[in-house]
C-alpha cells in the first residue's frame, strides 16, 4: 500500500510540474523578465564570421500585407537569393495591415520551426511578444522596411538611413513649392515604426528657418490601403484650399494620391511626393502628376535581408554592433548600433531615370 501511494504522490507531483511549465510557456513575458531576456541566448553566443552558411535553411518572410506590389517585390528577391545558399524561403501574411494581423502568422511559423523570420512590423506592440517567445525558441528574427523594435529581434534592415531619407522627402517637396505655403502628410498606419520615425524627423526638419513659410496642416492615415489613401487624398483636398502638397512616405499613398490628382482639377496645381515604385508611379511621372519621388531599390532590401537570416541562423552574427557579413552580390555588410543594417542612400526616381527600372 505505501508503495501504491508514494507512486500516487510521485505522479501526482510530476503533474503538477508539467500543469505548471506548460502554465509559465503560455504566460508571455512576465514583469521579472529582463529587457532583454529573448536575447540572453544571443548574447552569450560569440559571432564566428568565417562560419559557412548552413545548408537547407528554413526562412520565411512575413510583409505588412501580402497584397501590397512593393513587398512583392522584396519577398519574391528574399525567396530567390535563398536558392543561392541552397536555403528554402517562403512568404506568408495576412490580406490586410491592422495591428495584430501578424501575430498568429509568428506563432505558426514558430511551430513549423522555420530557422528564421523576415518580418515588416505593423504594429511592434503587437508582435514584440510572440517574436521573443520566438527568439526564446532559438528563431532568428530579421525586421525589415519597418522595425519590431530592437529588443524584438536580431537585427533589422533599414532600408535607407532614417535621417537622410526623412529629411530629403521634405527638401524635396519644399524645392517644388517654393518653400512657402501649406502641405500635408499622407501616412500609412499611426503605429507603423518607420513612417512615425520618418515623420518626427520631417518635423524637425520643418524647423530650420529654410521653411518657416511652410506649415504642415494635417498627417492623415490611409492604412496602406489604396482606396482608402485615395479617398484620404480627396478629403486633404478638400478641408485645405489651399493645400500646395503632399508628402506620402508609403508607396500605396503615394499611388493611390497620384491616382486622385491626375484625373482631377489638382493636377499640375498640388505637387505630390514621397516614396514609391518605379512601376506604379511611371505613368505618373510621364503624365507630369508627379515630377520626382524617392525609394530604394526593393529586390536589393528582399536580397539583403534572406543573407542576413542567413547569416543569424549560421552564427556568423548575432546582432551585435560592429559584426560583418557578407550578402552574396552585395558584397560585406556591418551591423550598427542597435542592431541596424543599412541598404544604402535612397534613389531619386524621374522622366530622367525612371524607365531604367522595373519593379
Amino acid at each position: 500500500m505505501r508503495r501504491h501511494h508514494r507512486s500516487r504522490v510521485l505522479a501526482a507531483t510530476a503533474a503538477a510540474c508539467a500543469l505548471s511549465l506548460a502554465l509559465a510557456g503560455c504566460s508571455g513575458t512576465t514583469k521579472s523578465d529582463s529587457k532583454d531576456d529573448a536575447k540572453d541566448k544571443t548574447q552569450n553566443t560569440k559571432a564566428d564570421p568565417d562560419a559557412p552558411l548552413k545548408k537547407g535553411l528554413k526562412i520565411a518572410f512575413l510583409p505588412k500585407q501580402i497584397n501590397n506590389p512593393y513587398f512583392t517585390v522584396v519577398d519574391k528577391a528574399g525567396i530567390k537569393a535563398a536558392e543561392e545558399f541552397d536555403g528554402k524561403a517562403k512568404e506568408v501574411g495576412p490580406s490586410d495591415a491592422k495591428a495584430s494581423s501578424q501575430v498568429s502568422y509568428i506563432n505558426t511559423l514558430v511551430q513549423q520551426r522555420q530557422d528564421a523570420i523576415l518580418l515588416a512590423a505593423n504594429d511592434p506592440n503587437a508582435v514584440c511578444g510572440p517574436l521573443k517567445q520566438a527568439m526564446k525558441q532559438d528563431v532568428k528574427i530579421v525586421s525589415f522596411d519597418s522595425d519590431a523594435g530592437k529588443d524584438c529581434r536580431h537585427v533589422f534592415i533599414n532600408q535607407a538611413g532614417s535621417d537622410e531619407l526623412a529629411r530629403k522627402m521634405v527638401k524635396d517637396m519644399a524645392e517644388q513649392i517654393d518653400h512657402k505655403g501649406q502641405f500635408a502628410i499622407l501616412s500609412a498606419t499611426q503605429n507603423a515604426t518607420n513612417q512615425n520615425t520618418w515623420i518626427k524627423i520631417m518635423k524637425d526638419e520643418l524647423k530650420k528657418p529654410a521653411y518657416k513659410d511652410m506649415k504642415l496642416v494635417k498627417t492623415a492615415y490611409g492604412d496602406d490601403v489604396d482606396q482608402k489613401s485615395f479617398q484620404e487624398t480627396q478629403g486633404l483636398l478638400k478641408a485645405y484650399p489651399k493645400l500646395k502638397g503632399v508628402i506620402s512616405p508609403t508607396t500605396v499613398g503615394l499611388a493611390a494620391a497620384a491616382r486622385y490628382v491626375s484625373g482631377s482639377s489638382y493636377k499640375g496645381k498640388v505637387v505630390l511626393g514621397g516614396l514609391g515604385t518605379p512601376n506604379q508611379m511611371r505613368k505618373y511621372i510621364k503624365d507630369g502628376t508627379v515630377e520626382k519621388f524617392l525609394l530604394w531599390d526593393a529586390e536589393k532590401l528582399g536580397y539583403l535581408g534572406s543573407y542576413a537570416a542567413a547569416a543569424l541562423s549560421s552564427g556568423q552574427i548575432t546582432g551585435k554592433e560592429g559584426e560583418k557579413f557578407k550578402a552574396g552580390n552585395l558584397g560585406e555588410y556591418t551591423v550598427r548600433a542597435d542592431g541596424e543594417v543599412i541598404l544604402g542612400p535612397p534613389t531619386v526616381f524621374d522622366k530622367k531615370n525612371i524607365d531604367d527600372f522595373d519593379f
